[in-house]
């Protein structure tokens, strides 16, 4: 495919960002104008040249504007293979001139469905018209260069600059790729809005095609290892969090940074920032130090109490404002990451100093209430799952023992099973008075995983210089019900005095007997947290 000289260009668009200059730069190299409404008045305004599209097709514009370029005079333009003698005889026959370039973005449904607009609202910025043009042109690339992002415009006025007017086969062979991923991506988005309102309607059967789409957000050095490619694409879900947040400072994040550091904010929105200052401190996609305070730096020194040895190296997340007193304390430990809705002046400040440290400031707290989905792949295809929303309150416990809770035993538990929720099955987190001061994640077993987080708890105590493990009178969560009463008595023999678990194993009665004769209080949550 060689040079296509552009003589002739059709511009149509919702976002007008960039399109004064970019025409302005077309019409230095001599190229007629044709557009739309909004977009031929702004062309005029400017003082440019432009022909109407209605003009073109000898037709106008009908239904509200919803039928205005569905015409063969703009799909022929676009679609017709200048070398071919029978194409161009049809246009000759039918008055058809060439379109050597389409400048299109499409309506913001995506925006429309950000700000919850009502239903029809939402239908009536559904572009129909702009798509159909998108296809068509870049179908053509051979012939013609089709732009959708604005940010492409400087790219082709260059392209056009060094070669008296024309473009290359290989840029517009890129062009025609960014085309087309951009209506699957706008398709994707218009089918999921529409799967989510017949879920309101009471149909929850699942579709029969899923769709998905992204946009570039960074490309990374690599994967989980070297050897791997990778790239972090943000959805239009608008969630807060790594996909959102701003970096003030710091190396570029890596594939793990990103996947421990969106670990990491999950667990803290859990929070409400309004009731406690919350910290949180993963490794490796699992909590390492949780912990809830009344004031911010008292967090992370709990949090950092729980597992000093793993926080080194970590990610840190904060439901508050980052203050300057956090900040300070927070320097003197080897972090990769820093999270936090916000930072204060001091904060930014202090950090500065240290220069590999990635500061992000997210602009808000994912709800962890909001509905969504997560989806994972597997060989030849891919899970998808309504995010985990479930929350557990007082009022939802069961308590199956002999013995009721004290008010901080229940505090502890309820804060416990929040953790446990985002470490990876089977889990064990134990808690006393707020923080978490043994974490077991991964294991097999879930015997294995109660004793390696009273393991942990025992070392960070010997560490600290206390005389004994804080597991002792602390709170136990379990992600998912105890088969045996094994699992429970590795619990008590830590220390644990209460323990909250989902209940509903056959054998629930002996690990009832067996917290009974414990003198330990327990809870039925009637919900298991999963997290593999």
């Amino acid at each position: 495919m060689p040079l296509r000289p552009i003589r002739r260009a059709l511009l149509s668009v919702s976002d007008k960002t960039g399109l004064v200059e970019f025409a302005n730069g077309l019409a230095r190299h001599q190229v007629a104008l044709i557009s739309t409404g909004g977009t031929a008045t702004a062309l005029r305004d400017a003082g440019l040249t432009v022909t109407e599209v209605a003009e073109v097709t000898r037709f106008p514009e009908i239904m509200d504007g919803r039928v205005k370029t569905l015409h063969p005079r703009i799909h022929g333009a676009l679609l017709a293979l200048r070398d071919r003698p029978e194409h161009i005889e049809a246009m000759g026959v039918h008055g058809i001139d060439g379109i050597d370039l389409l400048v299109c973005n499409l309506y913001p449904f995506e925006a429309t469905v950000a700000r919850k607009a009502g239903f029809e609202e939402t239908i009536a910025n559904i572009d129909i018209g702009g798509p159909a043009m998108i296809r068509a042109a870049a179908k053509n690339h051979g012939w013609v260069t089709v732009v959708v992002d604005s940010e492409d415009f400087a790219t082709v006025l260059a392209e056009m600059d060094s070669r008296d007017g024309s473009t290359g086969p290989t840029l517009r062979r890129r062009l025609a790729q960014i085309a087309y991923a951009r209506t699957a991506a706008y398709d994707a988005e218009v089918s999921n809005w529409l799967e989510s309102e017949a879920a309101k309607s009471g149909d929850r059967s699942p579709p029969r095609r899923r769709a998905f789409a992204g946009w570039l957000r960074q490309s990374l050095r690599y994967g989980e290892n070297p050897h791997q490619q990778a790239a972090f694409y943000a959805d239009e879900e608008h969630r807060f969090g790594v996909a959102t947040a701003q970096q003030l400072q710091g190396k570029e994040l890596s594939y793990n940074n990103i996947n421990d550091t969106d670990a990491a904010y999950e667990l803290v929105a859990e929070f409400d920032p309004r009731a406690h200052a919350a910290c949180v401190i993963v490794k490796h996609a699992n909590p390492c130090g949780v912990a809830l305070a009344s004031t911010q730096r008292e967090a992370y020194a709990n949090a950092l109490a729980g597992d000093p040895v793993s926080a080194f190296g970590g990610i840190i997340a904060f439901n508050r404002k980052l203050e300057a007193a956090t900040a300070e304390e927070v320097a003197k430990l080897f972090t990769e990451v820093i999270i936090a809705p916000d930072a204060d002046e001091g904060a930014r400040t202090i950090l500065l100093t240290k220069k590999n440290l990635r500061l992000l400031l997210a602009g808000g707290l994912p709800d962890p209430r909001a509905d969504g989905l997560a989806f994972k792949s597997v060989a030849g295809g891919f899970l998808v799952q309504s995010r985990d929303t479930a929350h557990v309150t007082g009022a939802d416990l069961n308590f199956v023992t002999r013995r009721q809770p004290t008010a901080r035993e229940l505090a502890d538990m309820l804060f416990a099973f929040t953790v446990c929720k985002h470490v990876k099955s089977n889990a064990i987190v134990y808690a006393r008075v707020l923080q978490t001061v043994g974490i077991g994640a991964g294991q097999m077993s879930r015997v294995d995983s109660a004793r390696m987080a009273a393991m942990k708890a025992r070392e960070a105590a010997e560490a600290a210089h206390l005389p004994e493990s804080r597991t002792k009178g602390s709170a136990a969560a379990s992600d998912a019900y105890f088969p045996f009463p094994d699992g429970l008595l590795a619990v008590a023999e830590a220390g644990a005095t209460a323990v909250i678990q989902p209940g509903g194993s056959i054998r629930d009665e002996a690990v009832i007997k067996a917290a009974d004769e414990a003198g330990m209080t327990m809870a039925f949550t009637g919900m298991r947290h999963f997290r593999h």
